[in-house]
């Protein structure tokens, strides 16, 4: 499969765009930003069927749109995005699906890798990693070594990922500790279960996005997203870019996140749960 349409562009390609930097100045000053986004990428191959190309072609087609989102979130100073790359479902794919988004993996890393490290952008990764094909796994730890020391955006993808798989390796894990006599069970609470997710050490997402016109989160940071803010919106992800990341955040600033309580209560900041 020839992948040279994926990397017509780069990551931070944008040259400064006065009306893009007076969006995103607008977008910090309306409201606090989300801390943490994270996007259900879904539609490539809906996107790939209309335009009369293949499944793989809108894969391709994806990665431009990830540049472009990554990039954006990077600029306007959100600290975490969380992309949806390969769901423990896709494995049930066509193998010759798999394999070619394998391939364009592998080739987006090591194309992307000097880009994401000089544009300050950490690389990390969940999922059941042990599933991914070799030479994807040894193209991942490369690419997170070379940017575990960056301090700006993390850029947390997730493959091979299911959130009832993250729940279970969670309960197992604690399971061991209990059995072993290194933990008492009357100690499981929520916090020590959120210590053994693969997302441990990550704040839970404020927003999520869902692209593609579909209204399910697929099996998706199902613990973590417990509170978050559910956008949907009918674009599929080969056409998404800032402006609709942009629209995303604009309608995220509007609603009122009451966490259970009364919209009263949370002008009392006294009344807001500890955790938040």
């Amino acid at each position: 499969m020839d992948f040279s349409a994926a990397f017509k562009s780069r990551w931070f390609k944008s040259a400064i765009d006065p009306q893009d930097e007076k969006i995103r100045h607008d977008l910090k000053a309306a409201c606090e930003l989300p801390e943490h986004v994270a996007i259900i990428m879904d539609g490539n191959g809906r996107w790939a069927r209309q335009k009369g190309k293949t499944r793989i072609e809108g894969h391709v087609a994806g990665v431009d749109a990830a540049r472009d989102v990554v990039e954006a979130s990077a600029q306007l100073g959100i600290r975490y995005l969380t992309l949806f790359t390969f769901s423990t479902e896709n494995w049930k794919r066509p193998e010759k699906e798999i394999s070619s988004l394998m391939q364009l993996l592998i080739k987006v890393l090591q194309k992307e890798a000097q880009e994401l490290y000089r544009n300050n952008v950490r690389l990390h990764v969940i999922g059941n990693i042990s599933q991914l094909p070799e030479k994807v796994r040894e193209t991942l730890r490369e690419t997170v070594e070379l940017t575990k020391d960056n301090t700006g955006l993390t850029l947390c993808v997730a493959l091979s990922y299911s959130g009832k798989w993250d729940i279970l390796q969670a309960c197992r894990e604690i399971c061991k500790k209990v059995a072993a006599g290194h933990l008492s069970s009357d100690k499981i609470d929520e916090h020590l279960l959120e210590s053994f997710l693969s997302t441990k050490g990550t704040p839970e997402p404020e927003l999520l996005i869902r692209t593609s016109g579909e209204f399910r989160i697929s099996n998706f940071l199902l613990w973590q997203s417990a509170y978050s803010e559910i956008y949907f919106t009918n674009t599929y992800w080969p056409d998404f870019r800032r402006s609709q990341l942009y629209d995303a955040i604009r309608d995220f600033q509007k609603r009122e996140r009451r966490f259970g309580l009364t919209s009263e209560q949370l002008k009392d900041n006294k009344a807001l749960p500890s955790r938040l």
